[in-house]
């Protein structure tokens, strides 16, 4: 099977050039005069996406698909559908789930889910410790050996294809991990076998469960959530990466002292990244007090307000509340420094959907917004039209950054899977959360207009619809 893909702005080795893709079975064959090589025949099929701009598929390290134990909220099939609208072609999974994948038996639940309904490539976490309690570790080691022997084929269980093969890393996230002698033997032991994406987060010091301790939380009066929760836990998993050497990724930092311990963290060399989320980019506190003004103004019909591209919101508050939660204009703006310097290596998005009954209870429901439809859209929109970033900088953070990281072989390039997604980034539209593939609705940029729309996303070489 053969695809030629013509008249695109492709994304090669750092920059755009005109070129054509031929892709044959799955894989990039050819990058230049491929219409010359195929022209006589008949068995190729020829797109033609003329001004559209051709990236390598986004990878998102930090996604909730909800599957086993919550279908309500999303389920393999629904994210990874989700995902591919989004341009993703690599997700990894987060694993608060029931069972949580702690064991080999747990983890098999998921990776037959995977196995049969994933659209892209998935990739699950396993937990740091038993049923993300922090009480008993993991058996790290059974669990990196299981993942290889599946990469092989060896096993009966799955048949070694590309949608359950790759253990992501380990992970509690959705909680941290609040024993520090834990933490210290679980990176002495991960140490060589993978990485640790921590959830950073101390119980004690959180001080609320809503909103972040700021200006939101004084007008609704909340007790706010503390930025010291966050980054108290990231300043001693440094140390503890420092002294062990294990690769440490931090999920979703979101206040500027995490930033600047990650930096002077990575001019000591230690083997740290870290990710931050699109809504943390582009809000503040200060935005969602201004959002709840606008439906004050309309209390006979709370959240209809008709906002300037003439949507009508309809979702509510719940759409603000997320964990971490969106801090100050000072946190955001210490967060783009940290993405434009290097600090902060690359954007996930967190993608963590509920039920609308769930989410309609506004600050007293759950945490959590949806992100993959929308992440490319909103930060094209709000950082590269704006000229914060360029958008090579943003493929960056969303793809090429994220994979060489996580050890993904990646990018546009012959011989290399052809997992690529193709945007119009002339196309303006309203995210309208009833057109998501994904089951969740609530995400903060509903109803904001933007530019870049996903007009198709390749997996292994095959259209994904």
């Amino acid at each position: 099977m053969k695809t030629l893909i013509s008249g695109a702005n492709v994304f090669i080795d750092g920059s755009f050039c005109k070129t054509d893709v031929l892709i044959e079975d799955g894989i990039i064959v050819s990058l230049s005069d491929s219409l010359a090589v195929v022209a006589e025949d008949p068995s190729v099929c020829i797109v033609d996406y003329s001004d559209k701009y051709i990236f390598p598929g986004f990878v998102d390290v930090h996604v909730h698909f909800r599957e086993p134990g919550f279908l309500y909220k999303e389920d393999i099939d629904t994210g990874s559908m989700a995902a591919a609208k989004g341009g993703y072609t690599h997700v990894f999974t987060m694993p608060n789930l029931n069972p949580v994948p702690d064991s080999i038996e747990n983890m098999n639940e998921e990776l037959k889910a995977i196995h049969e309904k994933a659209h892209v490539k998935v990739y699950p976490y396993a937990s740091i410790t038993k049923g993300e309690k922090g009480e008993e570790l993991v058996d790290f080691e059974e669990m990196a050996e299981y993942f290889e022997m599946l990469g092989d084929g060896e096993t009966d269980d799955f048949d070694g294809g590309r949608r359950a093969v790759r253990l992501a890393g380990f992970s509690d996230d959705g909680t941290g991990v609040e024993t520090g002698e834990y933490m210290k033997e679980a990176m002495q032991r991960v140490e060589g076998l993978g990485i640790i994406a921590a959830h950073c987060e101390v119980k004690s010091l959180l001080g609320g469960k809503n909103v972040h301790d700021g200006v939101l939380a004084e007008k609704l009066g909340y007790k706010g959530i503390s930025s010291e929760s966050e980054w108290k836990m990231v300043e001693r998993d440094i140390e503890l990466s420092k002294e062990t050497g294990c690769p440490y990724h931090v999920c979703h930092v979101s206040t500027k002292e995490s930033v600047e311990l990650i930096r002077c963290a990575k001019k000591d060399g230690v083997d740290i990244t870290c990710e931050t989320g699109p809504h943390y980019l582009l809000l503040s506190d200060e935005d969602i007090l201004a959002e709840i003004i606008k439906d004050e103004l309309n209390k006979d019909n709370p959240g209809q307000k008709e906002n300037a591209s003439g949507y009508r919101i309809k979702y509510g508050l719940g759409r603000f509340k997320m964990n971490p939660p969106i801090r100050t204009s000072e946190d955001r703006k210490a967060l783009i420094e940290g993405i434009k310097d290097g600090t902060i290596d690359m954007v996930a998005t967190d993608h963590a959907p509920h039920s609308t009954e769930e989410k309609s209870k506004g600050f007293d429901g759950p945490m959590g917004v949806v992100g993959l439809e929308t992440a490319f859209p909103v930060l094209y929109t709000g950082l590269v039209k704006k000229g914060v970033i360029s958008l090579e900088k943003l493929i960056d953070l969303m793809s090429i950054a994220p994979a060489e990281r996580f050890g993904i072989e990646h990018g546009i390039a012959v011989g290399m899977p052809a997992d690529i997604t193709v945007f119009d980034l002339e196309k303006e539209y309203v995210i309208d959360p009833d057109t998501f593939a994904s089951k969740g609705r609530f995400t903060p940029f509903e109803g904001r207009s933007v530019f870049g729309k996903c007009i198709a996303t390749y997996v292994d070489g095959r259209e994904v619809k």
